[in-house]
């Protein structure tokens, strides 16, 4: 990822302390940075990030020291030191292969996934430290390399080494020239205590201008070892997902995480409360049924989840849970059957999985939230390219091609076939980062009274990827619970 904002920078900068320790040979480090799936438990991997390197990595030829650490927005990094690039490289050949990480490796977003080697001559000494930044950059083109290891130097000696906390700095390069600095601190604290007389310094100054401002990647990561020797709790999005997944399992854990004393239903087919639920359960086809969660999202007391059932048949279907004191409390759901791909040959359930810009999740919710006001209830059809990216839009709706052309084609077939796609009311917006989900009502096709659960992607402040389920609300006097469906 690619830092834009000074802080950021800055942060790995400082910390151009060393020891004065070398190995008598040069070594490898092997830098892997990644996100998780928004459907993974991020406790269950760390403990199998450790299982990992206790039964798999330290066994490899030429294995020195791996630590592995994730940062706030939970992207992950894992530092391997070999004695060779050979090593690392058959290490890698076996690990692609390998049983034994096979659940390890699922719960990674292979999208995400980026991976860099860079020659050493630092001897890790840093056992100690439970936090690490990691910084790779290339320097301006023409830059004087002696002249900027030079400043690298003042750097240490006279900003970083004196800081509180620091324990040990790591730099490399590789064969084409990019560097990296790995800074490990006894603690996060005291790396943030760092920043402000750094950003101070003249010498730090001259140093950062030597950069390529634009290549520079930054992350700032907790060690997972730290991590595990504290009690994590289950977030709210873990407990869903593992609710989900019990389907599969037949676990019985997860029905703990509803309240037994409150459990509002809006599955208009399905009975109030636990009860309702385990009715459900109890009309199981031979082999139970099965969920695939594909995508899982957290906002606030809500989580809400994209998912491939096998539920009295293949469906799509979305989900939104509410919660109270970790519990969950309240369920709205909406299901349609598996179709084939639309025209643009893609399913319902394909497409981008990764999760950004979390910074951004207010500003994209007030964007589809305008979008559905503004043109879908408004008819403003004028804007719809100021929400709409109009040269990049990825349409999953089973009917439905891609681009605005796709959207104008199936308009125009609503209305020569005397059929509607309304909206007439929005009742929910829930989003996080760069993925929003809304909950709808109006009418479709022969005017039907229809429940519209849409979750958009957005890019650049605009919608680029599209996916729904479309189902139709049961008459009232088919309703199994008095809830309603919103």
């Amino acid at each position: 990822m690619k830092f834009k904002l000074l802080s950021l920078v800055i942060i790995a900068i400082i910390t151009t302390g060393c020891k004065n320790e070398k190995p008598v040979e040069p070594s490898v480090l092997e830098v892997t940075t990644f996100k998780l799936k928004t459907t993974a438990n991020a406790s269950t991997f760390n403990t199998l990030d450790t299982d990992v390197e206790n039964n798999f990595t330290i066994k490899q030829p030429g294995f020195i020291k791996r630590q592995s650490g994730v940062t706030e927005n939970g992207e992950y990094t894992v530092l391997v030191y070999w004695k060779t690039t050979a090593d690392a490289d058959a290490s890698m050949q076996k690990f692609m292969g390998d049983a034994s990480v096979a659940d390890y490796a699922s719960m990674i977003d292979a999208s995400t996934m980026k991976m860099a080697r860079y020659d050493i001559t630092d001897k890790f000494d840093a056992d100690s430290a439970q936090f690490v930044e990691v910084m790779s950059f290339d320097l301006k083109e023409g830059s004087d390399v002696n002249a900027f290891d030079t400043v690298n130097n003042e750097v240490a000696t006279k900003v970083t080494a004196p800081k509180q906390g620091f324990v040990q700095r790591i730099t490399g390069v590789n064969e084409t020239g990019d560097q990296v600095v790995a800074v490990y601190w006894d603690t996060k604290a005291n790396s943030d205590k760092a920043l402000q007389p750094f950003m101070e310094n003249p010498i730090s100054k001259e140093f950062m201008g030597m950069m390529d401002q634009s290549s520079i990647q930054m992350g700032r990561y907790q060690t997972i070892n730290s991590l595990n020797n504290t009690n994590m709790e289950l977030s709210n999005k873990d407990k869903v997902v593992a609710l989900l997944n019990s389907f599969n399992t037949g676990d019985q854990t997860p029905i703990s995480y509803i309240n037994p004393n409150k459990y509002i239903q809006h599955n208009l087919a399905v009975g109030d409360g636990l009860a309702g639920f385990g009715e459900i359960m109890h009309h199981a086809p031979e082999g139970g049924f099965k969920a695939n969660v594909v995508r899982a999202f957290e906002d606030g007391d809500y989580v809400f989840t994209h998912t491939e059932y096998d539920f009295f048949g293949p469906k799509a279907g979305f989900d939104v849970f509410r919660f109270e004191d970790g519990l969950i409390v309240e369920h709205w759901d909406n299901l349609l059957p598996v179709q084939q791909p639309n025209p643009s040959g893609h399913t319902q359930f394909d497409g981008t999985t990764e999760l950004t810009d979390l910074d951004k999740t207010e500003a994209n919710k007030k964007t589809v939230k305008d979008f559905i006001e503004k043109v879908l209830l408004g008819h403003e059809m004028d804007k719809l390219t100021t929400y709409i990216n109009p040269t990049n839009y990825v349409q999953h709706n089973p009917a439905v091609a891609d681009g605005l052309e796709g959207f104008g084609a199936a308009m125009k077939y609503f209305a020569e076939n005397g059929m509607v796609m309304e909206y007439d009311k929005l009742h929910k917006v829930l989003g996080q980062g760069n993925f929003v989900l809304t909950l709808s009502e109006g009418k479709f096709g022969k005017g039907e009274h229809t429940s519209f659960y849409d979750l958009f992607r957005l890019e650049n402040g605009q919608i680029v990827e599209h996916w729904d389920v479309i189902e139709p609300i049961l008459p009232k006097s088919e309703w199994k619970n008095d809830n309603g469906k919103f």
